[in-house]
């Protein structure tokens, strides 16, 4: 099973005191992360200012010290339109990423604009791809499409933990019927990230978690930092193994 980390997001600078956005700050919480025991790191790169950005100098720079200074865990990038809005300059900016510092997958939001093309074009850079499947329409697009994945991220974005968990139930059986073969990684956010985390342990999935999905404990206090979050999901993982 993975433990994926997702460092920070599309959240604010200052949204939470631990949350990562500079280069020092994102390869020290890789270490502490991967210490407490994640197998795998998720990361919004960001600009100087802290915004978000998949300008290829930011990823270049980003790859290029979580290669030299951080831990040895495969490095998982974030496509979403969050960090550009617009679907071409995207494409045209993840096709100039530089070999040398490309990350080892990317997430791809299937119900966002231009996100097949985008699938193709790394499939052509041999990055692998995490298809980002919030809905059940997004499922037929993959499977419509018969594009190569390597993982299906299952994200119900519902704020209610039982629409949640019925987005989630519909989406895996689409799957299961059309024969997906690709490992799934399902998790939530915020209200339904601990939730969701249980169900993904009961399901046999991989897991994620971070200030990306949630800056608090099951308990509701306010968690450290992401490594007291990842230390709190394998705890979890202990008992349910």
């Amino acid at each position: 099973m993975r433990i994926v980390a997702c460092l920070n997001g599309d959240r604010r600078p200052g949204a939470h005191p631990s949350l990562p956005v500079s280069i020092d700050q994102l390869v020290a919480d890789a270490h502490s992360v991967v210490e407490a025991g994640a197998t795998g790191l998720h990361v919004h790169p960001r600009d100087p200012s802290g915004a978000e950005s998949l300008d290829p100098s930011v990823v270049s720079a980003l790859m290029e010290r979580l290669r030299a200074d951080g831990p040895d865990v495969p490095v998982s990038l974030t496509t979403s339109l969050s960090a550009e809005s617009d679907p071409w300059r995207r494409y045209d900016l993840v096709q100039r990423w530089a070999s040398p510092a490309l990350p080892d997958s990317v997430s791809v939001n299937l119900h966002e604009a231009g996100s097949v093309d985008l699938v193709h074009l790394l499939g052509d850079r041999r990055v692998e791809v995490e298809a980002g499947v919030w809905t059940v329409e997004a499922a037929r697009i993959l499977v419509a499409t018969g594009i190569e994945v390597a993982t299906v991220l299952v994200e119900p974005t519902q704020v209610a933990v039982e629409d949640a968990r019925r987005n989630a139930d519909a989406i895996n059986a689409l799957l299961d019927r059309a024969k997906v073969g690709a490992p799934r990684l399902l998790h939530g956010a915020d209200a339904t990230a601990w939730p969701m985390l249980e169900v993904a342990l009961d399901t046999g999935c991989d897991i994620r978690i971070g200030l990306e999905d949630t800056m608090r404990l099951p308990d509701g206090t306010e968690a450290f930092d992401n490594a007291a979050l990842i230390a709190h999901a394998v705890g979890l993982a202990a008992t349910t193994a």
